[in-house]
């Protein structure tokens, strides 16, 4: 779900300098013989009210009164500076005992992380759905633990479609033209969000891959950026949407997911590509949306993007066995619940994920969940993918721009992706 998340939010800036001072040492070993567990963890809410610092504490506390001698003191960062704050704290020797970000492969490549089945128990390991949990493996071992999943489908405005006299959600790109072409006539700010800004670039560009016949990477992993599929997909933005003004006012650049978001609550936005996530906030804001699957170059897409956010466990403070039993904890099926409920996420555990289609107030993720099964999911395998990612924020929004040129743009991001490949193989 990198850094662009698929969630898309942050924390309050206010809640986050409040608690970056903790970020200060790894685990370590309490009073009267007790052992303290230190977690870093992203911010899935949008305002301090929800924020999921009130999760991890929760989640802490009811641990620590099932398991004792054993403390555990949660830190919760905006997806803006997690990644980057727990990387700069194993730069400085002072590695957290669990990491909650979004990627983990430099770690596990380093030897810095415990695999998978150091940690958990026989049952919790196998309750990890396969194929995400596949996804967290390098060299064929697990080290990255999914933590919640996400599949992306198209959000549409059934009242700005029906003011447009637009009938139905467009399932090829000849049909989403023509119907941002009706939202724009009809006076609609925004008949298409196009958020290629650097909070979640990554994201929309592989949606927009995958709708075009392409990816990131082929059927063997390695990376085919610059294809011609993907190379005609930009060409095809940069002409058919954004140079017709498709995409509103704004620089799709410097467009972050957040921003796109708020405007569809605000009744702005006709169309954009959105995570499970958007559904609370536009209801939120009484809006009227209906969802379908990704619209394809000549039909619906045949994949869409599923993304997973990571737990990692640093070998740093030595507490494995004391990890490997908070690990367990954190996904059975009930905290796993507690915590894509309250987020519109969807499980990573197959016991949770069939507790939630079994639950008739969850029927609205049932269109996610079914996506999972052809979703393709982020490199994050690869110890390179978080720089190819960092390149993607920097430069795809260019490449829509007015004189934009998709082929020299991905031939670059593809020339540097393959050189941290080999770099990174002769490690």
């Amino acid at each position: 779900m990198q850094r662009r998340r698929f969630l898309g939010l942050t924390a309050a800036g206010a809640a986050t300098a409040a608690l970056a001072p903790a970020l200060t040492a790894c685990g370590s070993d309490g009073g009267s013989g007790s052992k303290t567990l230190r977690v870093v963890a992203a911010d899935y809410g949008d305002n301090a009210a929800n924020s999921s610092q009130k999760y991890w504490d929760a989640l802490a506390r009811a641990f620590e009164a099932q398991n004792k001698g054993i403390k555990v003191e949660a830190t919760v960062l905006s997806w803006t500076e997690v990644d980057k704050k727990v990387a700069e704290m194993v730069r400085a020797g002072k590695a957290p005992d669990i990491a909650q970000i979004g990627a983990y492969a430099d770690f596990a490549a380093t030897g810095k992380l415990y695999s998978a089945d150091q940690l958990l128990t026989i049952p919790t390991q196998a309750d990890l759905i396969a194929s995400i949990a596949r996804a967290g493996e390098v060299g064929r071992v697990q080290y990255g633990l999914p933590f919640v999943s996400s599949t992306r489908l198209l959000f549409y405005n059934k009242t700005l479609f029906a003011k447009a006299g637009i009938a139905k959600a467009p399932e090829s790109w000849d049909e989403l033209q023509a119907a941002a072409k009706k939202l724009q006539t009809a006076g609609v700010k925004i008949p298409y969000g196009l958020p290629l800004g650097p909070e979640e670039a990554p994201a929309e560009t592989m949606m927009w891959m995958l709708s075009g016949g392409s990816g990131y990477t082929d059927h063997n992993g390695t990376y085919i950026i610059n294809a011609d599929d993907n190379v005609k997909t930009f060409e095809w933005l940069r002409d058919e949407l954004v140079g017709k003004g498709l995409t509103g006012p704004g620089d799709p650049s410097r467009t972050n997911r957040q921003d796109v978001f708020n405007a569809f609550c605000n009744g702005q936005v006709g169309m954009l590509n959105g995570h499970p996530t958007l559904m609370k906030q536009a209801e939120a804001k009484g809006i009227k949306f209906g969802t379908a699957p990704l619209p394809g170059k000549s039909g619906r897409a045949k994949a869409t993007m599923g993304v997973a956010d990571w737990v990692m466990a640093f070998k740093a403070g030595g507490h494995r066995e004391e990890v490997g039993h908070f690990l367990d904890f954190l996904y059975s099926t009930k905290n796993v619940l507690d915590f894509t409920s309250q987020y519109d996420l969807l499980p990573v555990t197959s016991s949770a994920s069939g507790k939630m289609r079994a639950d008739s107030k969850q029927e609205r993720l049932k269109p996610f969940l079914d996506q999972l099964e052809n979703a393709e999911f982020y490199p994050v395998d690869k110890t390179s993918w978080a720089k190819v990612s960092q390149a993607l924020k920097e430069k795809i929004g260019s490449v829509v721009a007015k004189g934009g040129d998709p082929a020299s743009v991905l031939g670059e991001i593809q020339r540097d992706a393959d050189a941290t490949e080999q770099a990174g193989n002769g490690r």
